[in-house]
């Protein structure tokens, strides 16, 4: 069965057309599962284009099948449901990483453990500015003192990141660099420039293509906290993720 989805994650899902199609075991099973999306998204958004015989499927498939569509699937947009056999996977968007794991979590629990969920779930434009922010939670990405090279802390930080920015979907990133206003400004906006280059380059040896990443320097001119105490001014050397429309 594949059902394939466009719904979008709040009350304009009732209106939604959803299509369903593949082939189910027997016309009971076609009565359950289209029943419960019929009961989800209302009949008449339901297109029927399901098929029935030719297959054998696992033990207690369509109990399964009508537990697997919850109501939380109406929080994902332009999305699909897959299932062959005891393989299910779904893909779409949703608005935030809570609702990403909440999908999938309900999924999960609906099933027995022979089944495997192959999540593809990603959070949409806005969401995904989020999910980095709170990532990031205000931390500093650490250098070395007048350089470009990351700290053992950096590069944690940064791990956490790398994951962030794959559950979003690698999307077109800015990576900025910012300085305090000590010394010189050009020279600051050089150190700023290559210290992004420095966590760009890392993020594409952890496999973020490097075609989504673009590197700025903005030095001293977009600070954060105060430059006269050295805690404002630790706060000012950042590194800023930034999602590119």
């Amino acid at each position: 069965m594949a059902a394939e989805l466009a719904a979008a994650p709040d009350a304009a899902a009732a209106s939604a057309k959803v299509t369903v199609s593949g082939t189910v075991p027997d016309e009971a099973a076609r009565a359950a599962v289209l029943g419960k999306l019929r009961e989800l998204y209302g009949a008449a958004n339901v297109v029927d284009r399901l098929e029935v015989g030719g297959v054998v499927p696992p033990p207690n498939w369509t109990e399964y099948m009508t537990k697997l569509l919850g109501p939380n699937l109406k929080q994902v947009s332009k999305g699909q449901v897959s299932v062959n056999g005891t393989q299910v996977a779904i893909r779409g968007k949703v608005a935030n990483e809570a609702q990403r794991q909440q999908v999938v979590s309900d999924m999960a629990m609906a099933l027995n453990p022979t089944y495997s969920i192959d999540n593809a779930l990603v959070v949409a434009d806005g969401g995904g500015q989020t999910v980095l922010d709170d990532t990031l939670s205000n931390r500093v990405v650490e250098f070395e003192s007048g350089s470009a090279t990351l700290t053992p802390r950096g590069r944690a930080i940064l791990d956490e990141m790398i994951v962030a920015i794959k559950q979003i979907g690698t999307p077109r990133l800015q990576v900025i660099g910012h300085t305090d206003s000590t010394g010189h400004r050009l020279a600051n906006v050089g150190l700023s420039l290559a210290r992004a280059g420095a966590v760009r380059d890392y993020l594409i040896e952890h496999a973020v293509p490097g075609e989504s990443l673009h590197a700025v320097g903005a030095g001293p001119d977009h600070p954060v906290a105060t430059n006269d105490t050295a805690e404002g001014r630790a706060k000012n050397r950042r590194i800023e993720f930034r999602l590119v429309n």
